[in-house]
């Protein structure tokens, strides 16, 4: 009978824990301040947010709108009873929070998007980029962003700046190209975060005549375009990465005429009329003119 009883107070421990011991209080949220008080000393950013989706989203008729601002930058009660400055419980969006904290408060929203599905493959993601630091709930322009392309874009791609004022260059600074026609900011399955599989892939998007298929092809064409040309800009003639003949000569080094480097003495010193055509105009594409594939010549003449 003792038995028994010692059995019946362990299943009722197990079933019923009030009854052996007081439940843990749950935790405490934090307290937020509300809309009217971040309101009171954030006038300029309330305006600007006033005007863009967020808003709407956010503060106006959302579940969230009794937290407002602070359903994106945490607590503010702390901030409001220390007279401002930094809390624990505050997100500034700044050096202050590490970037995954800071993409974490865009994802709690955006992570369904399909913009933002390969994110993690990306590699801003692995630079530690954040979406603050391209995008600002406080404007109202497209999509959100700080700045206009290219500008936004090449201040971090410096290098880029000079390529794409060279001679030869896709007219993004004309703003016929964006940044994001090509590359895809929130991350990509391609190399370089390119909207393709493939770099070519890409490049016949616009460049659709260089295709194919031919019945004779040029390997490098098939492989890799940027083989030959220069992504955003080159000083040489079609963004090549150098001047004809000197780029073919790279991969046409054996048989007949393509194995002699010609320098400038071969283009402007000796019998004209066997050397004129070797640095005239576009070189070796005076005569192989379908470099890119062709249908009727295995040299690929016009």
């Amino acid at each position: 009978m003792k038995q028994n009883a010692i059995v019946l107070s362990i299943i009722l421990l197990f079933s019923f824990p009030a009854l052996g011991m007081s439940a843990a209080p749950a935790p405490k949220e934090p307290a937020y301040a509300g809309v009217s008080v971040c309101q009171e000393c954030h006038k300029e950013q309330t305006l600007s947010m006033s005007r863009t989706p967020h808003w709407k989203k956010a503060i106006k008729d959302s579940p969230l709108s009794d937290k407002g601002c602070e359903s994106c930058h945490g607590s503010g009660a702390s901030h409001v009873r220390e007279g401002g400055g930094t809390t624990k419980d505050l997100i500034t969006f700044t050096k202050k929070e590490k970037a995954q904290q800071k993409t974490e408060v865009c994802f709690s929203c955006h992570q369904n998007s399909r913009q933002v599905a390969s994110f993690d493959l990306g590699v801003h993601k692995r630079n530690d980029v954040t979406c603050s630091d391209c995008h600002t709930v406080h404007n109202s322009a497209v999509h959100n962003l700080k700045t206009n392309q290219p500008e936004l874009c090449l201040a971090c791609h410096k290098d880029m700046r000079n390529q794409i004022k060279k001679q030869s260059h896709h007219p993004i600074q004309e703003g016929k190209v964006k940044c994001t026609d090509c590359h895809s900011p929130h991350g990509s399955m391609g190399p370089k975060m390119v909207k393709a599989e493939s770099v070519q892939d890409l490049c016949y998007k616009c460049h659709t005549e260089k295709r194919g298929p031919y019945a004779f092809e040029h390997p490098p064409v098939v492989e890799n375009c940027a083989i030959c040309h220069e992504t955003h800009g080159s000083n040489h003639t079609g963004l090549l990465k150098s001047k004809s003949p000197l780029l073919c000569q790279g991969c046409h080094d054996s048989g007949s005429h393509p194995t002699r480097a010609y320098t400038y003495q071969h283009g402007f010193i000796g019998d004209a009329t066997a050397n004129k055509n070797k640095f005239y105009a576009r070189g070796c594409l005076n005569c192989h003119g379908n470099i890119h594939g062709s249908n009727r010549s295995a040299g690929f003449e016009r």
